[in-house]
């Protein structure tokens, strides 16, 4: 059981871990998405706004029309409108993001602590049962013992009925032939000694060939476990050696895909930026151009007007009007064309961070699973090393077993021989007192009878006893297992739940996939606005234009 204890703690622990790197992963893709959305629109609400605040106002448009007002300030209240909803977008979905956040991690620390609870309690559970086996084994133990010790007492109860019997055919004889009953009961109690010293005998023997076939069978169960532990040893290294091989060969492959693809984004990343950095060049250029052609004009102009012709050129002005007018046009489109490629850059930069985040965690993750992989061989090698500390054990045991049982062996003929010795001697003595001892004989197998039916009767009710325990202890483990059967259920319902969470956090997902179709909506509203914007530029101009030809 332990085994299988440490894997499941293990696997729950991998699966914990998992869910752990994808909800940061989740929340880390999601805080980005927010705030690079964010800053864009801020970004295009203060364009916006300069834009609005830096119309020219000319000393000839004062005479403007209420309807050009009402316009800019529906669309100032527009960017308001939509600054608003998205901050209040924004709060919201933060709200809604911790509060998801915190359900699940006090979802997972209860899971945790269940868990924990199931796992001591699992343990407990095992600990009962195995100290339950350890009882058992040493009641059996007992039981046989006191099986063994009824059948002496069996033994020496129908010896004493059969001396008493002989007994009593003896004092019969005494009474009618003093001399031919002595020597009768002589031959008869020398018969009795010799088949019981036979039977004994035999019994020994029959013991300790018992002793010596169970230690036979005892070596070749240890030495069957052995084969069959040396064949897993094998089995278990060639599929750690497999498993090592596929590991490093699937590690280097990654990691290979894994710097091609990064050195291809990066060489393309830096094309793109190369090239960028170009067309701001130029456009730089074209800026500072039509920079210098407008103070050409600008002194021009200022020339002519302090020179005071009297005809003036006025195809010559409008040509220099309309010079100034493009080259205003083309600093505006430049300026926005660099603001766009700047976005760009800004864009490109994120990608590349997030592609660097992104590899370095691949990266990580094949680290993490190469030191696991190392991890069990570790733990493997650790166990193929107790499983030949426990062969060498088991050979022991085989070898002190093989010397008991000869010691037993070698004891037991001592003893039958010294046995045979004393009574050979005391067999005189015994025909001796034979006629003194009938008298009270009868008296005392009477008082043997009695109290050997006493004990067995008191080992008849401790046996009783004991078998009412061992089955109430036999009910609460499996009140137990009942208990652990539960938790396993209740184990599988949090899994459910777990998945639960998951499919909730890809609504959410779904959710903060739908903020940037919003967020496109508010730029559309954005451009029209700007639309408007130079559209009312354009008009302001032409009556500019329109003013001096009046003039």
């Amino acid at each position: 059981m332990a085994p299988l204890i440490a894997e499941y703690d293990r696997h729950m622990d991998e699966m914990t871990e998992q869910l752990q790197r994808h909800q940061v992963k989740k929340t880390t893709k999601i805080i980005r998405h927010t705030n690079c959305s964010y800053l864009t629109k801020l970004y295009k609400y203060a364009s916006v706004e300069k834009q609005l605040h830096s119309l020219p106002m000319a000393s000839g448009m004062k005479g403007s029309t209420l309807e050009e007002d009402s316009v800019i300030k529906n669309l100032q209240e527009q960017v308001q409108l939509s600054e608003q909803s998205c901050l209040y977008g924004h709060t919201q979905n933060n709200h809604h993001f911790l509060k998801t956040v915190t359900e699940q991690s006090t979802t997972m620390e209860e899971l945790h602590s269940q868990l924990r609870q199931a796992k001591a309690e699992l343990r407990t559970a095992t600990a009962k049962v195995d100290e339950m086996t350890k009882l058992l084994q040493n009641v059996q133990g007992q039981m046989q013992r006191r099986e063994e010790d009824i059948a002496e007492a069996q033994g020496r109860e129908d010896a004493a009925e059969r001396q008493l019997q002989q007994l009593q055919a003896a004092l019969k004889g005494l009474m009618l032939e003093i001399i031919k009953a002595i020597k009768v009961g002589e031959l008869q109690a020398c018969c009795t000694t010799l088949e019981e010293e036979k039977y004994e005998a035999l019994s020994k023997v029959r013991e300790s060939v018992q002793v010596a076939e169970e230690a036979a069978l005892q070596k070749d169960q240890a030495l069957l476990r052995e084969k069959q532990k040396t064949e897993e040893l094998e089995k278990t290294k060639e599929a750690i050696k497999q498993l090592i091989q596929d590991a490093a060969v699937r590690s280097r492959k990654e990691v290979e895909n894994v710097r091609k693809q990064c050195n291809v984004q990066i060489h393309r990343m830096a094309e793109e930026l190369s090239a960028l950095q170009l067309e701001c060049a130029d456009k730089e250029s074209q800026i500072e151009r039509s920079l210098r052609e407008r103070k050409a004009v600008e002194e021009e102009l200022e020339k002519v007007y302090k020179e005071g012709r009297a005809e003036p050129e006025f195809r010559k002005i409008d040509a220099l009007y309309q010079k100034c007018l493009n080259a205003e046009r083309l600093k505006e489109d430049l300026s926005l064309t660099l603001q766009s490629t700047q976005n760009n850059l800004k864009k490109m930069e994120l990608n590349y961070n997030e592609e660097l985040s992104r590899c370095q965690e691949e990266l990580r993750r094949l680290q993490s699973c190469l030191a696991a992989a190392q991890d069990n061989c570790v733990g493997v090698s650790d166990e193929r090393l107790q499983l030949q500390q426990d062969n060498l054990q088991l050979r022991r045991e085989m070898d002190e077993l093989r010397k008991a049982s000869l010691l037993v062996q070698k004891k037991a003929k001592q003893q039958m021989e010294h046995e045979n010795s004393q009574k050979e001697q005391g067999l005189d003595a015994w025909v001796r007192e034979l006629e003194e001892s009938s008298r009270s004989s009868s008296a005392d197998l009477t008082r043997l009878l009695t109290a050997q039916q006493k004990s067995t009767q008191r080992w008849k009710e401790e046996a009783k006893n004991l078998v009412q325990a061992f089955e109430t202890k036999i009910t609460g483990q499996n009140q137990q297992k009942h208990r652990s059967h539960e938790l396993e259920t209740q184990l599988e319902t949090d899994h459910g739940t777990i998945s639960e969470y998951e499919r909730q956090l890809a609504e959410y997902e779904e959710k903060t996939s739908r903020l940037p179709r919003r967020l496109t909506q508010a730029e559309q509203r954005a451009a029209t606005a700007s639309q408007q914007l130079s559209m009312l530029a354009s008009q302001r101009r032409k009556t500019a234009m329109a003013s001096p030809d009046s003039l």
